[in-house]
């Protein structure tokens, strides 16, 4: 049995992403919202986004399990636990994990499926909860699945916000590391502190706020975010949150080959990694042409950095993000 509550022997054996078929460009978003695409450049960076087209968000998620499943030459049937790690559901209920298991083939399984929730750290959220029953042997091999349609409830008037933003779907498959095998996750950690949490919001679409509301509140049903106030939240929080992190194993931010945060923002993430002093070929960014993808953006992060040999067996990796709450949260794992 691991000793150490810290480390667990686990290893992220694929992933899979899905973009939808829409790419939508800073011009034509220009042209959509009334600005030019060179504020848009800079403001939000983001030149390329993908917005959904038919696409649902149990559809994406299930599209990007079968790429990282087969990555893994593995079939639906090898994975024993299927979490959908977002922001928001497709419906009410059933949770979103059980309309991408019946899209894998399995509905018929038993296969146990279920969510979870911390916004833009949920897929941070759910590999450290998985990883934890995954080392003690609950479960064998899990599929972890961020699927997030960003664009459903921007505010179009709200230029700095909407611009920030993209659709899209990442999955993680995650095993126990056999004995001979170095992968694990070194160590984990989230903060909240809900003084910031009206900074990012959504009113609506829970039982506080009925869609039948909407004719009368619209604002209530679209997202609000305080996007400054957010940045100068964690940006204060981050330095002590780092150092509560590493300090228990010894390490620090120079120990990482690489470093994947939340892509919220490029003038945020370009902020942070000076206050934090982040190489750049350390510093893994794919918002320009991604977008925001909430909750997808660290796991696609994650794809990307592994398809473009930026981050090898044996290396060390810090995924670290936010999330409206305020939450702040990270991971030092050895890929």
């Amino acid at each position: 049995m691991n000793t150490n509550i810290q480390q667990r022997s686990v290893k992220i054996l694929s992933t899979g992403k899905y973009l939808p078929k829409r790419t939508v460009t800073a011009q034509e978003l220009a042209d959509k919202i009334g600005v030019s695409s060179r504020w848009i450049e800079k403001k939000s960076g983001v030149m390329v986004r993908h917005f959904v087209a038919d696409e649902t968000t149990s559809q994406m998620g299930a599209y990007a399990a079968k790429e990282a499943l087969a990555d893994a030459n593995l079939s639906s049937q090898d994975i024993d636990c299927i979490v959908c790690a977002n922001t928001v559901p497709e419906q009410g209920i059933p949770c979103t994990a059980v309309l991408i298991q019946r899209l894998l083939g399995i509905s018929d399984s038993g296969i146990p499926a279920f969510d979870i929730n911390a916004t833009c750290l949920s897929f941070v959220a759910a590999l450290d909860l998985l990883s934890y029953l995954i080392d003690f042997g609950r479960y064998s091999r899990v599929l972890i699945v961020s699927s997030e349609i960003a664009t459903i409830a921007l505010d179009w008037s709200d230029h700095e916000s909407c611009t920030l933003f993209g659709d899209g779907a990442a999955a993680v498959i995650v095993e126990k590391s056999p004995a001979s095998d170095a992968s694990a996750i070194l160590a984990s950690r989230i903060e909240t502190y809900s003084e910031g949490a009206d900074l990012s919001q959504c009113l609506g679409g829970g039982n506080k706020h009925h869609p039948r509301e909407y004719a009368i509140h619209p604002d209530r049903f679209v997202f609000q975010m305080k996007g400054r106030a957010v940045y100068r939240m964690a940006s204060q929080i981050l330095p002590g949150f780092l150092q509560r992190l590493f300090e228990p194993i010894g390490l620090s931010l120079a120990d990482m080959h690489l470093v994947i945060p939340h892509q919220a923002s490029l003038m945020s993430m370009r902020l942070i990694q000076k206050q934090l002093e982040i190489p750049e070929e350390s510093w893994m960014v794919i918002a320009h042409d991604h977008g925001n993808t909430m909750a997808a953006s660290i796991p696609m992060a994650l794809h990307e950095a592994i398809r473009q040999g930026k981050l090898n067996r044996g290396d060390r990796a810090l995924l670290l993000g936010t999330a409206a709450g305020l939450s702040v949260g990270g991971m030092v794992l050895k890929y």
